[in-house]
């Protein structure tokens, strides 16, 4: 029973990921190592330590490899959904995937806008995300070029790409993201039937501390608020203490939890929970 609650938790892990059994049933898994190489000497040396003699590889990634057990997922498709100049919305290989004819729902995921500049695009989504893998979503990515990825215009290229993927077949859509891409994912709300769910993590769009446009953070905040409506909604919005990128926590938290029925259907609002600290605490 402890080996099975542990299986269930590696399918739960980024990829890579590798977990190792030996026929006297001692097992080991490691997960998210620089390369699968790597992570799979980690989960045999861990097999190995726990007592496991002649350890093998019962997962690797998406597929069972144990001789007489074996399962190969399904390969994701690598054409866009939408895309443009700069922009795609793309499934991901790395999650299981089943096609909107027998798909559960689609998870759309938004990555977030570095201040730096750095290139976010094909960065693995956030570990929850995998949870919804599991249950029968299928996972996408939101991918956007740093040098064209202007708000406004991606929430426009955004919902452009959630229509389709409605037109396609998917019976539920959920859209989440981290900062940036949350904040999309926010203004997904201001029309009715676009999506079923809503994930927030640490949203924001004016850039850390200092930038200047934190002034006007707030108040953008609430523009996006008061043009949620739809119904149909279940939202959930996390912060975190310390988030370098969040210039009111009382007042972003206050505006949050305007939301409410009828604009939406529920909120889940996750504030600065204890212990998770700073602007990447959904990592």
């Amino acid at each position: 029973m402890a080996g099975r609650a542990d299986y269930a938790r590696f399918l739960q892990q980024a990829t890579p990921r590798v977990f190792a059994l030996s026929p006297s049933g001692e097992w080991g898994w490691a997960a998210a190592q620089p390369d699968l190489a790597a992570t799979e000497a980690r989960a045999m040396a861990l097999c190995a330590q726990w007592g496991g003699a002649g350890c093998q590889v019962y997962a690797r990634d998406l597929a069972v490899v144990w001789p007489g057990r074996e399962a190969v997922a399904a390969a994701a498709p690598t054409r866009p959904v939408q895309g443009g100049p700069g922009w795609a919305v793309v499934p991901d290989g790395r999650f299981l995937w089943q096609g909107p004819g027998r798909a559960r729902g689609a998870y759309v995921w938004a990555h977030g806008r570095a201040a730096g500049g750095q290139d976010s695009r094909g960065s693995q989504p956030q570990p929850h995300v995998r949870v919804f893998n599991n249950a029968g979503y299928d996972v996408l990515r939101f991918d956007r070029d740093p040098a064209v990825d202007d708000t406004e215009a991606a929430a426009r290229w955004l919902h452009g790409a959630l229509r389709r993927l409605r037109a396609q077949g998917y019976r539920r859509i959920i859209v989440g993201g981290q900062s940036r891409g949350g904040w999309n994912a926010l203004q997904t709300l201001d029309e009715p039937g676009l999506v079923d769910g809503v994930i927030a993590v640490a949203p924001a769009a004016h850039g850390p501390k200092g930038s200047p446009a934190w002034p006007v953070a707030v108040a953008d905040l609430r523009q996006v608020l008061v043009r949620a409506r739809n119904p149909g909604a279940r939202v959930a919005v996390a912060t975190f203490a310390g988030d370098d990128y969040d210039p009111d926590p009382e007042a972003r938290a206050a505006l949050f939890r305007t939301l409410a029925t009828p604009q939406i259907d529920r909120l889940l609002f996750l504030d600065r929970p204890s212990g998770i600290p700073g602007h990447g605490g959904g990592a």
